[in-house]
């Protein structure tokens, strides 16, 4: 064990969310084609006489600093798999928006993982650092990850898929969504109806890899979305501002209340992401580029 350790970790975008029936467990199976983009939270892992979190950066005040917070989940089990205490203190720098569907508590649970894996020396192999991930939530796998990837199962079982690069706009709303709260207005939404299997769209992944963005645009698409509009109408302005403004297509990322837009170019997105500013629709913006490489050490 020696000084600090940090490790960069990438927000994502879901460029189709399928979502299935609820299973017996409360989950629901997913078709989950996921896109990692340069949004990124930094976690750094050092020593410390007890387990603590802090965060800086925009919301931080909304981020658990408690055993809650994955980040500390991720240091207590990776340490009692070890016979370790969890003498850790973990900082989170964090851009990604909080509970804004862009698995940001996720990133940083993964992010943790594998600052606390260099840290404590362990050299943990990778299928066992993606089991811990799974254990700790559906978005983790990806973070670690990252790049493109189809998740199914919960989300957390992941096949790597082809993708061309891609540039993004991303509004910030004002407060975020609960992923359960949304997942559950889903389920009121859909009742009594025949909801189908998830699947992962064939025309989505061939554009996905193709790096056509007018092709990508055409097939983006999120289960979730109905459900988000329900509990947060005002998310159809924001996403009517984006494409007014010149984006190719808009959706809401994950279980929101983030809009993504995808656009052509680094110049149109800068575009679009000055014109949502201008609108009132969303509280800031964030322009990225994807895909994205998983946790990172620095």
């Amino acid at each position: 064990m020696s000084g600090a350790v940090t490790v960069r970790v990438p927000a994502k975008v879901n460029v189709q969310l399928a979502v299935g029936a609820a299973r017996p467990d409360g989950f629901h199976d997913l078709a989950n084609v996921f896109l990692a983009v340069s949004l990124y939270d930094e976690v750094t892992a050092a020593p410390a006489a007890a387990l603590t979190v802090s965060c800086a950066g925009p919301d931080a005040d909304q981020v658990p600093l408690d055993r809650t917070n994955l980040a500390a989940r991720a240091a207590e089990i990776l340490a009692a798999r070890n016979g370790l205490a969890p003498d850790v203190h973990l900082h989170i720098e964090k851009r990604i928006p909080v509970a804004g569907g862009m698995a940001g508590g996720s990133a940083d649970g993964a992010a943790a993982l594998l600052a606390c894996d260099a840290l404590w020396g362990l050299k943990t192999p990778a299928e066992e650092l993606l089991a811990i991930c799974a254990e700790l939530g559906s978005d983790v796998p990806f973070s670690l990850v990252g790049g493109a990837a189809l998740g199914t199962g919960r989300g957390e079982i992941l096949t790597p898929v082809a993708a061309g690069a891609f540039h993004w706009v991303f509004a910030v709303a004002d407060g975020g969504l609960s992923t359960p709260a949304v997942f559950r207005e889903f389920d009121r939404l859909t009742a009594g109806t025949q909801v189908p299997a998830p699947e992962a769209s064939p025309a989505l992944l061939a554009a996905l890899a193709s790096g056509d963005p007018d092709a990508l645009a055409a097939t983006l698409a999120n289960g979730l979305q109905a459900a988000a509009f329900s509990l947060r109408p005002q998310l159809a302005d924001t996403l009517a501002a984006g494409t007014g403004a010149g984006a190719l297509a808009g959706l809401v990322s994950g279980s929101g209340p983030t809009t993504a837009f995808l656009v052509r170019d680094a110049e149109s997105a800068a575009k679009v992401a000055a014109a949502l500013e201008a609108s009132g629709t969303c509280r800031s913006t964030h322009t990225a580029s994807s895909p994205a490489p998983g946790a990172t050490l620095l």
